[in-house]
């Protein structure tokens, strides 16, 4: 099978379901008739940046870190709403609540867009210092963050 086509399923089947170990992801490839090892389907975990986030639930599951048909800032904005809890500018550093499990995630889709307002970023589990060339810019920064934050969530 052509490595395109058996990633599209991938994608397709992490999208349908909750997927949480690459065990689990051989089953359902198998179930549709696609037969693949387990280095093969690390490979294509790395290749496609799949990443685990929790659910809604809490649960953690495969999540397609480069969605093929969304731009990567609508998934960034995406992100943002789905797990930003809270955020504070100090100086020049944005400091960022997510839910539990999702701070490397929203971090790596901030470092992956490559933001000219954003230095760096150092995340943790829930929490993710994102630094800023100067004040006035993280200032900006953080205002383009509370404009995607959920309504129902406590911002300072």
């Amino acid at each position: 099978m052509k490595k395109s086509l058996r990633q599209a399923k991938i994608e397709q089947l992490i999208s349908q379901y909750s997927i949480s170990t690459q065990e689990d992801l051989m089953d359902k490839l198998n179930e549709t008739g696609i037969s693949a090892t387990q280095a093969t389907i690390s490979r294509d975990i790395r290749e496609m940046q799949i990443v685990k986030s929790a659910d809604g639930a809490g649960e953690l599951k495969y999540t397609i870190f480069k969605a093929g048909n969304r731009s990567e800032e609508n998934r960034l904005y995406t992100t943002i709403n789905d797990v930003v809890t809270n955020v504070v500018q100090v100086e020049f550093m944005n400091i960022v609540r997510t839910l539990p499990s999702d701070g490397n995630l929203l971090a790596a889709i901030i470092d992956d867009l490559d933001m000219p307002e954003v230095a760096g970023t150092l995340a943790g589990h829930d929490t993710i210092f994102i630094i800023s060339p100067n004040q006035t810019i993280a200032k900006k920064f953080n205002q383009k963050i509370k404009e995607h934050v959920n309504d129902n969530i406590y911002l300072d």
